[in-house]
């Protein structure tokens, strides 16, 4: 039989949240009863002219994309403003594609990429399939670090940075400040993941990446954008990098669908507008109401601390009543007592305060 890599045969699976169609199983609960606020999705949905872009372009479906996204590009550097041109932008089937081509890029066998966990685990799991070493930094207790513990983890191998920003599952960011210092410090390209900075009231770092030729940051519309069934995201890079990336890439990674809702997204302020407002009401709230720690967030869920408790035991007793939240001692480095909870319409917050004071005795 043939074998495949050994990379390969050897990584984690990645685990999505669980769905509500296997809670409903589990539980015996109807589909109907199940909210579900695992996956820090949009629960407003996809903006309306998204909708109606998607339904436009269906009947074009027989013919392909544009091969690198070209309208979609155009858009993103309308969105992005003055100082980017085209060439600063590379699109893919959601930031993962995105990602994964640039460790395509950059990454040979034995090579390395520093991952301040916890985070999101595909960086670990892109990194391993081509053959990469993670090499992880701890963050601190508030689950941030400094310049000096990823420059001290630095080797000659070393050839990508990921740093979440706001990072998933903890909710924070990196400032501007430790940031500068690594890129400058740093010979190696570091990825800055800007999945959730629609919901921060801090700016995105993307004009950094006209300075520094070593930045790339990511952006995905799967979030804000509600459009997580559609795959797509895009990449700010240096200009230089281009054209290597388009060689990485496959041709049509976005396709037609998902280009044309995107671009839909993008001029859809009210819709984003309503998203951002319903998710700084929703952090306000639980903030205020939930039984337990919740940690400051710039994303569109909180990380909630539910010691003396153990994460698995109320995320299980949780999902017994139809409530799906993630539970995130399945993130490496994060401890047994962490959940995260997406934010959603005020009614659906409202029932998971009334849950989680339940669950107290």
């Amino acid at each position: 039989m043939v074998k495949v890599k050994a990379q390969i045969a050897e990584i984690e699976q990645y685990t999505p949240g669980k769905t509500v169609e296997d809670t409903a199983r589990a539980y015996g609960l109807a589909q109907a009863r199940i909210l579900k606020l695992a996956s820090n999705e949009n629960p407003i949905g996809p903006s309306k002219a998204a909708i109606r872009a998607i339904l436009k372009a269906a009947g074009s479906v027989n013919i392909y994309p544009a091969a690198d996204a070209t309208n979609l590009r155009s858009a993103i550097r309308s969105h992005l403003g003055i100082g980017f041109d085209e060439e600063n932008i590379v699109c893919g089937n959601g930031s993962d594609g995105v990602l994964e081509a640039l460790v395509h890029l950059f990454i040979e066998e034995g090579d390395e990429a520093l991952i301040p966990i916890p985070t999101f685990s595909f960086y670990e799991l892109v990194l391993k399939m081509h053959g990469g070493n993670p090499v992880f930094i701890e963050r601190d207790r508030n689950f941030g670090f400094t310049a000096d513990d990823l420059l001290e983890k630095a080797t000659d191998r070393t050839k990508i940075v990921f740093i979440a920003s706001p990072n998933n599952p903890t909710g924070n960011s990196i400032d501007e400040e430790t940031l500068r210092e690594i890129v400058e410090n740093m010979d190696a390209l570091i990825v800055v993941d800007e999945a959730y900075i629609e919901f921060s009231s801090k700016p995105s770092f993307n004009e950094l990446v006209l300075e520094y030729d070593n930045l790339a940051v990511t952006h995905t519309f799967s979030k804000a954008y509600g459009l997580a069934g559609m795959r797509v995201g895009y990449g700010v890079i240096p200009r230089w990098l281009f054209g290597y990336y388009m060689r990485a890439t496959p041709p049509f990674a976005v396709n037609s669908l998902a280009e044309m809702a995107a671009i839909a997204a993008l001029e859809d302020h009210r819709h984003l507008d309503d998203t951002v407002k319903m998710i700084e009401d929703g952090i306000k709230y639980f903030e205020e109401s939930v039984p337990f720690k919740v940690f400051p967030s710039d994303a569109n869920f909180v990380l909630v601390d539910v010691s003396p408790f153990k994460s698995t035991e109320v995320t299980e007793a949780l999902m017994k009543q139809g409530i799906i939240v993630r539970d995130c001692s399945g993130f490496k480095g994060m401890g047994d007592s962490f959940i995260r909870i997406t934010v959603g319409r005020a009614e659906d917050n409202r029932r998971v305060v009334e849950a989680l004071n339940g669950y107290i005795p």
